[in-house]
């Protein structure tokens, strides 16, 4: 088969899959393929261009229920012998032409960027026609009585995935699905909190949510974290009579250790004790490349004092926007007057990842994922020890989409950062997370989208220059 095409580089935005089924249309319009010649399995042509199975098979299924390719059992896929090269190219020839491996551009993100799943892996095809199925299925009174608690079914999927993975026993009443973490931080303040309420919060932590609870006006108080995760007794001698912590334990933000269970112990006495509140921010926990995801603290917690937020921005892509928060059975009608205020997300979005969720995409997404981001990680490792040697110390953790790469104190990862960014990366310094003013110094590195060794290498050898200059 002569598809010089499929390896020529482009900036077409198109949808990886909908680029080779035009490549295929094209081909066959131009008669490189012509009737009967065998078209390369899904397996070796993903592995050929680098792709996702699924975006191959995306494409064939396009083409085969348009009649241009034919299944024929062990005898592969063919053209259909059926087409006489009279097939038009509708579109121009050439103008839908596939990325290289390692060169797929995604619009809106840079190098390196944080928070960023893997956006090339996405199961677009699959997303769309569940979409589009839920777009036509809508109906007026879906239009104008949105549940403000977020849409039933999917607090229902969202119940049992939690039941089943983290181990938490909630009903859907308990479920509240809110517009990102942001929305559900907003939801607990409205609900729980008062202008100027102390709470612990770990050092370095979580950057967006302190910005956030600081410009509520929280009284945040930094509590180191070492491999053993938020130092509880810290927070006992310097602030026990805090109302609230705010602590990510399974892979804490940004050094990603776990909370060991000794501190998860004392940190829920404490708060059984002070009648204080635990925010537990579970943001991609389902990514752990060694063993099962550890338990959230909300499955320990007997006494109702933990109020468990996770996130679909981390797992499936982020313009989602789309998070939920699971309240103690005691707070539903707190938390039910506060949202009523507050309104829900989009209903399409809510039915289409109910749907996700109901039929097994999400959990082969996650499990595909898994595999996918621990190869895609140590892409990244390698190339920085390639060209950083021991300038850059990367501790090694067992999930996560994102490295920490820590640097000797005598560096300036802010101006460092700063540097790498403007030659095109989208690095963080490390000290930007923290609140003291004696800081560990390092960058934060998100590994997601590199898809080859060769990208890793170009990103690090880029942020090299900067380094050197």
């Amino acid at each position: 088969m002569d598809l010089p095409d499929l390896k020529s580089l482009t900036d077409h935005e198109s949808p990886i899959y909908l680029q080779l089924y035009w490549r295929f249309r094209n081909a066959i319009a131009t008669g490189k393929l012509a009737p009967g010649d065998r078209v390369p399995s899904i397996r070796s042509l993903a592995s050929e261009l680098n792709l996702a199975r699924g975006t191959v098979e995306a494409a064939y299924q396009m083409l085969s229920s348009e009649g241009y390719l034919i299944g024929r059992g062990a005898a592969g896929t063919v053209v259909s012998p059926q087409l006489d090269g009279r097939v038009s190219a509708t579109t121009p020839v050439g103008s839908s032409v596939l990325p290289r491996p390692g060169q797929i551009k995604l619009a809106g993100s840079k190098p390196l960027q944080l928070g960023l799943p893997a956006l090339d892996a996405f199961p677009r095809k699959t997303w769309v026609r569940l979409a589009g199925r839920n777009l036509r299925a809508m109906n007026v009174a879906d239009m104008v009585n949105a549940d403000p608690n977020g849409y039933e079914p999917l607090r229902r999927a969202i119940a049992a995935y939690l039941a089943v993975s983290r181990g938490i026993a909630c009903t859907p009443d308990q479920v509240f699905v809110t517009a990102g973490y942001r929305g559900a931080l907003e939801l607990i303040r409205r609900t729980l909190f008062r202008h100027g309420d102390r709470g612990w919060f770990e050092d370095p932590g979580y950057l967006h949510a302190r910005r956030f609870l600081e410009d509520a006006g929280m009284q945040l108080v930094p509590l180191p974290v070492d491999d053993d995760g938020l130092n509880v007794e810290s927070g006992l001698r310097h602030a026990v009579d805090a109302r609230f912590a705010v602590v990510t334990p399974t892979h804490q933000s940004p050094s990603g250790v776990a909370l060991s269970l000794p501190r998860r112990l004392a940190l829920l006495d404490w708060a059984q004790a002070q009648r204080a509140w635990i925010i537990e921010d579970d943001y991609d926990s389902e990514f752990r490349y060694d063993g099962r995801p550890l338990p959230p603290l909300k499955s320990l917690d007997h006494g109702g004092r933990v109020l468990y937020a996770g996130t679909f921005s981390k797992v499936l892509y982020p313009g989602l926007r789309l998070a939920y928060l699971v309240v103690p059975e005691h707070e539903i009608g707190k938390f039910r007057n506060s949202m009523a205020q507050l309104g829900s997300s989009p209903v399409l979005f809510q039915a289409t990842v109910a749907d996700f969720m109901e039929q097994g995409h999400f959990a082969r997404h996650i499990k595909k994922m898994r595999s996918l981001y621990s190869t895609r990680r140590d892409y990244l490792v390698q190339a920085l020890a390639q060209v950083f040697g021991d300038m850059l110390l990367v501790p090694e953790r067992a999930g996560g989409i994102h490295v920490v790469a820590h640097l000797k104190p005598k560096y300036n990862d802010k101006a460092f950062a700063a540097a790498a960014n403007a030659k095109g990366l989208a690095i963080m310094a490390l000290s930007e997370w923290c609140i003291r003013r004696r800081s560990p110094v390092g960058l934060l590195m998100g590994f997601a989208n590199i898809a080859t060794p060769e990208q890793a290498l170009k990103h690090v050898r880029r942020l090299r220059e900067a380094f050197d200059h």
